[in-house]
């Protein structure tokens, strides 16, 4: 298996600033997206995706190709990472949740049912139990295949299909009530 991040990894762990900026250019939008559906948050994403480089930094000098990919092993110390945060968010309940406060500028129409739009897909998402969560936001939108996403949580790609199957149904019947905007217009856009 080659890693192609393996020079990148090597190079940063021994002190290359530039190859640092590389793993950071080539995967933080990843890191942060995952972040961002896995917590319905974007000030929280970055901050996991901040931390996931903290151990990129540390772990560099230390790794050994081989086992799995280094983008695999990040995807995973991300994922880690939400869980724990989801666990904290838990236990300390936040007397504002499920309150949006407008903001005070004017909308147009149309942005305002966008927006609307994407907040009942991400409060759907965040209904899922956090293992469906997580195989949604890695198969359908950090784009990777049922094998990478199963490695990722470390189940097997059987247990990765039911995940993804519980959890569409989950979306499925949370979105009922906006599925027609959500499928797209009469020309088939998809609008989420």
């Amino acid at each position: 298996m080659i890693d192609p991040d393996a020079d990148l990894v090597r190079k940063a762990g021994a002190g290359d600033a530039r190859a640092a900026e590389a793993l950071v250019h080539r995967h933080l939008p990843r890191m942060v997206g995952l972040a961002r559906r896995m917590l319905g948050d974007a000030h929280e994403a970055e901050d996991v995706a901040q931390e996931v480089f903290l151990r990129v930094w540390r772990e560099a000098p230390r790794w050994k190709p081989g086992a799995a990919k280094f983008a695999t092993w990040m995807h995973r110390v991300a994922l880690n990472l939400c869980y724990d945060r989801l666990r904290h968010n838990r236990e300390r309940p936040d007397a504002e949740a499920g309150l949006y406060v407008a903001d005070g500028a004017p909308l147009a129409s149309e942005a305002w049912l966008e927006q609307q739009r994407t907040a009942k897909v991400h409060a759907a998402l965040a209904q899922l139990p956090d293992r469906q969560r997580a195989a949604i936001a890695l198969v359908h939108f950090q784009d990777l295949s049922n094998i990478a996403a199963a490695e990722m949580l470390e189940v097997s790609v059987e247990a990765l299909e039911s995940l993804l199957a519980r959890g569409r149904r989950a979306l499925k019947t949370g979105l009922a009530d906006v599925a027609q905007d959500l499928i797209g217009d009469a020309d088939g856009a998809s609008r989420v």
